[in-house]
């Protein structure tokens, strides 16, 4: 089993065909099929059915994807400590949360350890997020959640020991056109909102869930898209839309749209990590920097 195969390994996961992997490694269609069969001899097992829409992880190779994310993380670890380089974590993020609560933490991060280098990546989609946590793709991840464990908001954590910690509330808003009928009552229960449109992204989005514990799912739901969209569609008067604060504090202050007197209680930013992995370093700095 050498390093190159794992890397290959992972690249066919992630582009779904050989081809797709072949160009984005740079290498020859023939090359990465035969790394991959060469994989699969050295361990005894096949990795991927092959089909004609491509290749597709069969349990072996779901049980092998964690076991090469976390080996190619340690050579990279030990490549780094060896040739004296600076740590490196990698922090995950929502792309909803990545440019108004990243930047805070990356402050702390420089203040507290000024060698620490934090590479970021953001995803729009939690579950994508969690995966490479648990894989060991990165190091730790910022999302939305709820209640005392981690998945309570509705979404089912993948199968590792993570750990998590409460980094500050997010508060939500149910917004509307500010012509809407309950722009102007003094308190709005989930009853009221019965024949709304509510305006929606994809049902593993947190403010699905969010609304799925909120206002429950006698409402209509219509996919709009990102919360950009959805403060949009709403603003037109298109349906209502329960979306972060943060995200439509401008157009509230303005008065571009009216926020309905729902009763929301806040989610948590939460900061997801393998329990596992505590000892890496610059991991705990980041721990301590997200949670300050």
């Amino acid at each position: 089993m050498e390093l190159r195969q794992l890397r290959t390994f992972e690249a066919v996961i992630e582009h779904g065909t050989v081809t797709d992997a072949a160009n984005a490694l740079g290498l020859a269609p023939s090359s990465v099929s035969e790394q991959i069969r060469t994989l699969e001899r050295s361990l005894g097992v096949d990795l991927f059915d092959r089909g004609p829409k491509g290749m597709r992880l069969t349990g072996a190779g779901e049980r092998m994807r964690g076991w090469a994310g976390r080996l190619l993380t340690q050579a990279e670890q030990a490549r780094r400590e060896v040739a004296g380089g600076p740590p490196v974590v990698r922090l995950g993020a929502l792309e909803t949360i990545a440019a108004t609560h990243v930047p805070a933490v990356l402050a702390r991060v420089a203040e507290r350890r000024p060698g620490l280098r934090v590479e970021v990546r953001s995803d729009a989609a939690r579950d994508q997020l969690l995966a490479a946590v648990a894989a060991g793709d990165l190091e730790a991840a910022l999302l939305l959640d709820a209640g005392t464990g981690l998945g309570d908001l509705g979404f089912a954590p993948p199968p590792a020991p993570l750990g998590f910690v409460d980094v500050e509330p997010v508060p939500l808003a149910l917004v509307a056109a500010p012509g809407h009928p309950l722009a102007a009552a003094p308190r709005v229960a989930a009853a009221d909102l019965a024949g709304e449109r509510l305006l929606v992204n994809v049902p593993a989005c947190s403010f699905w869930l969010a609304g799925e514990r909120i206002i429950g799912s006698g409402v209509e739901r219509v996919r709009a898209g990102s919360v950009t969209v959805m403060a949009s569609w709403a603003e037109r008067g298109l349906g209502i839309a329960l979306v972060p604060e943060f995200a439509v504090r401008d157009r509230l202050e303005s008065g571009a749209l009216a926020r309905l007197a729902l009763d929301a209680p806040d989610l948590s930013l939460r900061l997801v990590w393998r329990t596992d992995r505590e000892t890496m370093p610059g991991l705990r700095e980041v721990l301590y920097a997200a949670s300050a």
